[in-house]
Protein backbone atom coordinates (compact mmCIF):
# COMPACT_ATOMS: atom_id res chain seq x y z
CA UNK A 1 0.00 0.00 0.00
CA UNK A 2 1.39 3.30 -0.96
CA UNK A 3 0.84 6.15 1.47
CA UNK A 4 -1.89 8.74 -0.32
CA UNK A 5 -2.48 10.69 3.37
CA UNK A 6 -1.08 13.65 4.38
CA UNK A 7 -0.45 14.68 8.30
CA UNK A 8 -3.12 17.39 8.02
CA UNK A 9 -5.75 14.92 6.49
CA UNK A 10 -4.90 12.40 9.31
CA UNK A 11 -5.33 14.73 12.36
CA UNK A 12 -8.32 16.11 10.73
CA UNK A 13 -9.86 12.08 10.42
CA UNK A 14 -8.72 11.26 13.94
CA UNK A 15 -10.51 14.23 15.09
CA UNK A 16 -13.82 13.86 13.35
CA UNK A 17 -13.54 10.18 14.58
CA UNK A 18 -13.26 11.78 18.04
CA UNK A 19 -16.27 13.56 17.88
CA UNK A 20 -18.23 10.71 16.78
CA UNK A 21 -17.32 8.73 19.38
CA UNK A 22 -18.11 11.55 22.04
CA UNK A 23 -21.70 11.82 20.00
CA UNK A 24 -22.65 8.18 20.31
CA UNK A 25 -20.69 7.81 24.09
CA UNK A 26 -23.15 10.81 25.49
CA UNK A 27 -25.87 9.87 23.56
CA UNK A 28 -26.62 12.56 21.58
CA UNK A 29 -26.68 10.20 18.93
CA UNK A 30 -28.39 6.74 19.31
CA UNK A 31 -29.89 3.78 17.10
CA UNK A 32 -28.69 2.78 13.90
CA UNK A 33 -27.02 5.74 13.36
CA UNK A 34 -24.76 5.76 16.23
CA UNK A 35 -23.39 2.23 15.02
CA UNK A 36 -22.82 4.31 12.15
CA UNK A 37 -21.10 6.86 13.50
CA UNK A 38 -19.16 4.17 15.63
CA UNK A 39 -18.28 2.45 12.30
CA UNK A 40 -17.27 5.41 10.34
CA UNK A 41 -14.88 6.20 13.15
CA UNK A 42 -13.71 2.98 13.38
CA UNK A 43 -12.25 3.25 9.67
CA UNK A 44 -11.55 6.83 9.87
CA UNK A 45 -8.59 6.33 12.97
CA UNK A 46 -7.80 2.88 10.68
CA UNK A 47 -7.19 4.67 8.08
CA UNK A 48 -5.34 7.39 9.72
CA UNK A 49 -2.74 5.03 11.19
CA UNK A 50 -2.11 3.34 7.90
CA UNK A 51 -2.09 6.78 6.18
CA UNK A 52 -3.56 5.19 2.92
CA UNK A 53 -7.32 6.10 1.90
CA UNK A 54 -8.43 3.49 -0.03
CA UNK A 55 -11.19 5.72 -1.66
CA UNK A 56 -8.40 7.71 -2.89
CA UNK A 57 -6.78 4.93 -4.62
CA UNK A 58 -9.49 4.58 -7.84
CA UNK A 59 -9.48 8.50 -8.37
CA UNK A 60 -5.30 8.97 -8.24
CA UNK A 61 -6.13 11.37 -5.30
CA UNK A 62 -3.08 12.16 -2.86
CA UNK A 63 -2.87 14.56 0.14
CA UNK A 64 0.54 13.57 0.67
CA UNK A 65 3.58 16.24 0.38
CA UNK A 66 5.50 15.62 -3.10
CA UNK A 67 9.01 14.19 -2.20
CA UNK A 68 11.95 15.12 -4.33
Amino acid sequence: MKKNMGSTDRFIRFIVAAIFIALYFTNTVTGIWGIVLLVLAGVFILTSFVSFCPLYAPFGLSTCPNKK
